[in-house]
């Protein structure tokens, strides 16, 4: 960051033209702008502490406050935010900007790196005494695959959803609880049970006291690190056996666009009411959006669409993504 302070009588815009002076506030006198100048000057290009400041001018630490806030408001400070030209390609400060904007969420994280990327941002947002839920997928192992000792601490962590098959799928669950807890000293919550089940044994797996334990935490979880599955063949569901070809046409025929933990939304991230609904062991979608520090991690084009929608419905409050995939969601 650079930062510029000029006289408020005249001023030079970048390719040289003359601009208009700035005009002093109404009551200003010329030794109250030269004061306020002056801590400006201290402040910005010196960089000196406002107590500095105020011992030096022979002022109160308030009263220097208010010069360099003054300072500001008539024009004698301009501020540059600017990107070193060898970095350009790996600062998206714009997009996640516009990103924020855009869909309101707290903060957007717009990079080449995702797991190192998704760790950082977990680990400056974790409280330790937070509840932290996974769901599995490639983002989330990448995500821990990253995590650094001795940065940050959590309480538990859990699985939001289930992740037994009876096919050879390694989904990574495994791996993402136990590193998790490992790196942020916290205890592991697992959630021994299938994705998808006979709606009658989902009933009695929630009566089980270590299952709807283990549900109940990640419903009420501080904080969620999860990916999105789009509606196809290329989606893990289906590479897992969780999903077959009819069940996706079903999905298709009914507006799903996307799902987080086994459960499918619409374009506007609403829930879309199907029989796996009903079969879903994981944490529901309402439960999803009430969580306040919800991590969205997108990896490819094909989860776009889904990613969209899991912003639109207000699932995610901070997100992070590629450059293509902040510049697809921008022109929507």
């Amino acid at each position: 960051m650079a930062a510029a302070v000029s006289d408020f009588r005249s001023a030079e815009a970048a390719d040289g033209r003359a601009v208009s002076p700035t005009e002093p506030a109404a009551g200003s006198t010329p030794e109250d702008l030269r004061l306020a100048l002056r801590a400006a000057t201290l402040y910005y290009l010196d960089g000196l502490t406002q107590a500095e400041i105020a011992a030096k001018l022979g002022v109160s630490r308030p009263t220097a406050g208010r010069l360099i806030a003054r300072a500001k408001a008539n024009g004698l400070v301009r501020i540059e935010v600017v990107v070193p030209p060898t970095l350009k390609d790996d600062l998206h400060a714009e997009e996640e900007r516009l990103l924020e904007d855009r869909f309101g969420i707290t903060e957007a994280v717009v990079t080449g790196h995702l797991g190192r990327a998704s760790a950082a941002l977990l680990m400056r947002r974790l409280a330790h005494d937070d509840v932290l839920g996974f769901t599995w997928g490639p983002e989330q192992v990448a995500a821990v695959s990253a995590l650094s000792p001795g940065v940050a601490s959590c309480r538990v962590v859990v699985q939001l959803d289930g992740a037994m098959s009876t096919a050879s799928y390694q989904t990574g669950m495994e791996f993402i609880l136990s590193r998790s807890a490992d790196m942020l000293r916290a205890d592991a919550m697992r959630l021994p049970a299938p994705l998808y089940a006979d709606p009658s044994t989902v009933v009695s797996l929630r009566s089980d006291s270590v299952i709807s334990r283990t549900l109940d935490a990640g419903r009420r979880a501080d904080t969620m690190l999860f990916g999105v599955g789009s509606v196809s063949t290329s989606t893990t569901l289906f590479e897992g056996s969780f999903l077959d070809v009819r069940m996706l046409d079903d999905l298709v025929a009914r507006g799903a666009v996307g799902e987080i933990g086994g459960r499918f939304f619409d374009a506007d991230g609403a829930p879309v009411e199907t029989e796996l609904a009903h079969r879903a062991v994981s944490v529901p979608l309402e439960d999803v959006r009430a969580c306040s520090k919800t991590i969205l991690v997108c990896s490819g084009p094909e989860k776009y669409v889904a990613t969209l929608a899991a912003l639109r419905g207000g699932m995610a409050k901070l997100l992070v993504c590629e450059f293509d995939c902040a510049r697809w969601l921008l022109e929507q």
